[in-house]
């Protein structure tokens, strides 16, 4: 069993198996941080695991159930925390979904924007000091 993330030398590797065409096989490094597991087990793929007399192969799945479609959109909405998080990621043209990529921009620039609008201050800073009034 080869990892196609190691052979590519990339950190994560997103395609459809010839062997299992009713699900997307996301497939880390072998040697993959805790942190990556997680983030993709936090991104709705669901782990698993292979333990042989060498080696334990983990990997994960688009949950069962899921339509072609919703696969795809899970997965190329996958990539992008998985980008800003700076790992390698390679996903193959036939599961990504373009719609999927820009809803997943657009949420993140508006994330982004309200996370910078929550820097600014609370209130404007005070103008110059006016004229003294002349009322007697």
């Amino acid at each position: 069993m080869g990892n196609q993330a190691d052979e590519s030398g990339t950190d994560v590797e997103i395609y459809r198996r010839a062997l299992n065409p009713d699900s997307v096989h996301v497939v880390t490094r072998s040697d993959a941080p805790e942190e990556l597991l997680t983030l993709l087990d936090s991104l709705g793929l669901e782990r698993k695991t292979e333990t042989t007399a060498g080696p334990v192969y983990v990997w994960h799945e688009t949950p069962e159930g899921l339509t072609e479609k919703a696969q795809k959109q899970l997965v190329t909405r996958a990539a992008l925390p998985l980008l800003i998080a700076d790992y390698k990621v390679n996903i193959d043209p036939d599961v990504y979904d373009v719609t999927a990529w820009a809803q997943a921009m657009a949420e993140h620039r508006a994330q982004q924007a309200r996370a910078k609008g929550d820097q600014a201050p609370a209130k404007a800073p005070p103008g110059p000091p006016g004229s003294p009034s002349n009322s007697r």
